[in-house]
């Protein structure tokens, strides 16, 4: 497959400096045409990015693939550009943002009054580390000063706490396993990049980065155990998470237990699962409806 044309690429993209600090926007709605051949039939389609823009992280941006035509070997194909040529799209998403900003920096910054022969003086009480550009909450979270971090203790004591629930979907329990491990039907209620290893010890990477971790252990139809973490959790920090699948007689009841959570983060997460997970699985695959 290759990118045979860039149909349309609407947008802008503009830097500040702001007392020393260069701030980047950009926005950009892209499409570009595509093809490639399958058992010497050409097939053809798009790819739309309607959000390329300094708010969301790369792998966070929508990639949305469609055909021109549907068969068999072009949904092969489809399925192929979704897999492999989105992940190759990113990359180069990412390398237009990384030089756009390295062009951008070019004789933006003037020297100041405390730069002598092209030399800055750099205050030792403060450093900015300046995050990619996407999340302005990131850069506020990096900007850490030399006396704060003089007064933290490491490997202080995390008030951590357990969840349970319980939720029902209208499935056999082999529908609900194949949702949570296939890496397409991940794919679909999750609409977004997606890494998979479905293996004991295999990473497992959801939501553009934000949920990461390994699988503990794999029982088919029954069974999920995982270690997982939410990218804004401390440094190094797992929970626990056990997924249970009892199928009952009209539906399949899934036992949720996660242990280890940040306290601080624990109705956060709480709501998330229901959000991004059981609320985003019954809407993709119509697990949601019961009739009584």
């Amino acid at each position: 497959c290759k990118i045979t044309k860039i149909e349309k690429m609407e947008g802008e993209a503009t830097a500040n400096n702001r007392k020393g600090k260069l701030i980047f926007f950009y926005e950009w709605n892209i499409v570009l045409l595509w093809s490639g051949r399958c058992n010497d039939e050409e097939v053809t389609g798009k790819v739309t990015i309607p959000n390329l823009s300094e708010e969301n992280d790369v792998d966070e941006v929508e990639l949305t693939v469609s055909l021109d035509s549907s068969n068999a070997a072009s949904e092969k194909l489809k399925q192929f550009m979704y897999n492999v040529g989105r992940d190759k799209l990113r990359k180069q998403l990412d390398t237009y943002i990384r030089e756009l900003k390295a062009d951008f920096a070019k004789g933006l910054i003037l020297p100041k009054k405390d730069e002598v022969n092209g030399t800055v003086t750099v205050k030792k009480d403060k450093e900015t580390v300046f995050a990619s550009g996407f999340n302005k909450k990131k850069i506020d979270l990096e900007t850490v000063t030399g006396s704060d971090t003089a007064s933290k203790n490491v490997g202080c004591k995390m008030d951590l706490k357990t969840l349970q629930s319980v939720e029902k979907f209208q499935c056999r329990a082999n529908e609900l396993y194949d949702a949570l491990t296939r890496e397409d039907m991940v794919t679909a209620f999750t609409r977004g990049y997606v890494k998979q290893e479905l293996f004991k010890g295999g990473d497992f990477v959801y939501f553009g980065g934000n949920i990461s971790g390994k699988y503990q252990e794999l029982e088919p139809n029954k069974k999920i155990v995982q270690t997982w973490r939410y990218k804004q959790w401390p440094s190094g920090h797992y929970s626990t998470v056990t997924m249970e699948l009892k199928e009952q007689e009209d539906h399949t009841e899934l036992h949720l237990t996660q242990t280890m959570i940040p306290a601080a983060e624990y109705e956060m997460t709480r709501q998330n699962w229901q959000r991004y997970y059981w609320d985003s699985i019954r809407s993709a695959f119509g697990f949601g409806s019961f009739l009584y």
